[in-house]
């Protein structure tokens, strides 16, 4: 049998009226609050205050129909937690090249540039560059030259300069790339610094096409500038070269040291006039080649239109470890769920630690957080960590996960 529970009530019976009810008098309250506090059982204190999951930036993935979320369950964040900061205020900008940089982390290509192309329509000036950069990255690595190109237009109005180059990623993936050796010259360029030197001296020994990297010099004088030119005459008999790497920071160093009219130090004379010829600055060149031959009273070098060399140097090989006396550790391709295992052990051999990453296409965001844990352990160790020329979506990736926290960015030159 089925029994109503709306069942109606017959009409002569009606629902019996209750009485109001009238709040407790104050004895009452007394009363009953007393013996409810005698037999009522503590409550349980209270869950601590802090962060959800989701409130730590990009901690939960951002849900889109276009591709799998991001599986985040491996990234250990305490590896990091005494670096790791969360801000209160997020820049929209930062936010913008944040949200992007992980979209394309995941492999959604299609997010990331609507994202990017509504910034740079809104932002056309300043620091807003990052986000055009980023564009101009995803095309090319898309494939996209058209869109590139147009791109450039727009860069060139709004920003009054010359738009990034394209390079075809396919020919070059075509054509197998020479074996090239990184080298940081270490000490100052000083004539006396016979170890920095020695060390260059076997590196381009070993390998012929080398990668000094001058970017950390502090200071020079005419002798340790004789003794680099040297280094590159050398190179170039033996049919090889040296690719300098920080020419800005030499440049700087040798405009402090020279001065037309004051005959003195003229290797640092020498080699600003071979930087303008590796720069292609013939115009720089003339100018300092007539200061030159005022000052000291002789024909200056000659301009050598075959020996420019492009601003921004070939993808890098890695080379085996026999080959270099200092060598990178070398990323390439699309990286996905990498653990970077053999990175300790470069590591613990190499002082600074270069990792290049001229040549990676895309890298998770899993790997990204592997990389930071291996690269904070060896920070701890007291090493330099140097990261070179990741594309620009790429550094946006891993400045989110807080990897310039332990390691220096050098972004290549557009």
């Amino acid at each position: 049998m089925v029994f109503s529970f709306f069942k109606k009530q017959p009409p002569d019976k009606k629902m019996p009226v209750r009485p109001a009810a009238a709040p407790p008098s104050t004895r009452d309250r007394g009363a009953t609050s007393g013996a409810a506090s005698s037999t009522e059982k503590p409550k349980p204190a209270a869950a601590p205050v802090g962060l959800a999951r989701s409130d730590v930036p990009f901690a939960t993935p951002v849900p889109t129909s276009e591709g799998p979320p991001l599986d985040l369950s491996e990234f250990v964040f305490s590896e990091i937690a005494a670096e790791f900061q969360v801000e209160a205020e997020v820049d929209p900008l930062d936010a913008e090249a944040e949200e992007a940089a992980m979209f394309y982390a995941n492999g959604q290509d299609a997010a990331a540039r609507s994202l990017l192309e509504k910034s740079t329509r809104e932002r056309r000036s300043g620091p807003a560059e990052r986000l055009w950069l980023m564009l101009f990255d995803l095309l090319r690595l898309s494939g996209q030259k058209a869109a590139f190109d147009a791109l450039g237009i727009e860069y060139a109005r709004a920003f009054e300069k010359s738009p990034p180059a394209w390079r075809d990623l396919a020919v070059s993936a075509q054509v197998p790339g020479k074996v090239v050796g990184t080298a940081l010259f270490k000490g100052d360029l000083l004539g006396d610094n016979d170890a920095g030197f020695e060390a260059v001296r076997l590196a381009l020994k070993k390998n012929p096409h080398l990668r000094l990297d001058l970017s950390k010099l502090r200071k020079l004088d005419a002798g340790g500038c004789e003794r680099l030119l040297a280094l590159l005459q050398q190179a170039r008999r033996g049919r090889g070269e040296i690719d300098l790497l920080g020419r800005d920071d030499l440049g700087a160093l040798l405009d402090a040291q020279i001065a037309a009219g004051r005959p003195e130090d003229r290797p640092c004379w020498l080699l600003k006039l071979e930087l303008c010829q590796l720069r292609g600055q013939l115009e720089v060149f003339e100018d300092m080649a007539i200061n030159y031959a005022v000052t000291f009273e002789i024909s200056p070098p000659s301009w050598e239109f075959d020996r420019v060399v492009d601003g921004e140097a070939a993808p890098l090989e890695l080379a085996v470890a026999d080959q270099l006396l200092t060598e990178a550790y070398v990323i390439k391709g699309e990286i996905k769920g990498a653990r970077f295992g053999d990175l300790q052990a470069y590591a613990a051999a190499n002082d600074p630690v270069l990792i290049d990453c001229s040549t990676v296409t895309r890298m998770d965001f899993l790997s990204a957080g592997a990389l930071l844990n291996v690269l904070t352990s060896v920070k701890r160790s007291g090493r330099q960590v140097i990261v070179r020329h990741p594309n620009h979506l790429l550094a946006e990736l891993f400045r989110v996960v807080g990897l310039r926290g332990v390691a220096e960015i050098e972004l290549a030159r557009n």
